[in-house]
């Protein structure tokens, strides 16, 4: 039998973004970044794309629906040590009303203007979003 492939762990995101503005959640009770600020975010699942992943994270978190053609690709990270790819998918349109479906998870669903950001913002986070404002689509983290 031939050596196993090194296998990596996939996360989607789903960034909501209106009107230069960009929904963040505050994790909380997590046991990983808690206090600290995020996107609505999930593992793919067996079987799913990324749209569909950021479509079912966006509604199961945030309680929206938004359509497989309103999400388009934002940016892709590789958080090498990990051994992880983030992937960040953005919407600029969705139905429903926001709200904050998992308050066991999260403590706090604002909007922040792009270019203001909280001081607790997830490291990698923020260097998503300033990679995103540049147009930059891929971007490497080599710190743990």
């Amino acid at each position: 039998m031939g050596k196993e492939r090194f296998k990596l762990i996939v996360a989607v995101y789903c960034m909501l973004i209106k009107n230069g503005k960009i929904l963040m959640l505050r994790r909380f009770n997590t046991g990983y970044e808690d206090g600290n600020y995020s996107f609505p975010a999930g593992h793919v699942e067996e079987g799913e794309s990324f749209k569909e992943t950021a479509v079912r994270e966006a509604k199961e978190e945030i309680g929206i629906d938004v359509k497989l053609e309103d999400i388009s690709l934002a940016h892709v990270m590789h958080r090498v040590p990990l051994g992880r790819i983030s992937v960040f998918m953005k919407a600029e349109k969705w139905e429903g009303v926001i709200r904050n479906i998992e308050p066991e998870k999260c403590d706090d669903l604002s909007w922040f203007n792009l270019d203001v950001l909280p001081k607790n913002t997830i490291p990698y986070i923020k260097k998503t979003i300033e990679d995103y404002k540049q147009k930059n689509v891929y971007s490497e983290d080599k710190q743990i």
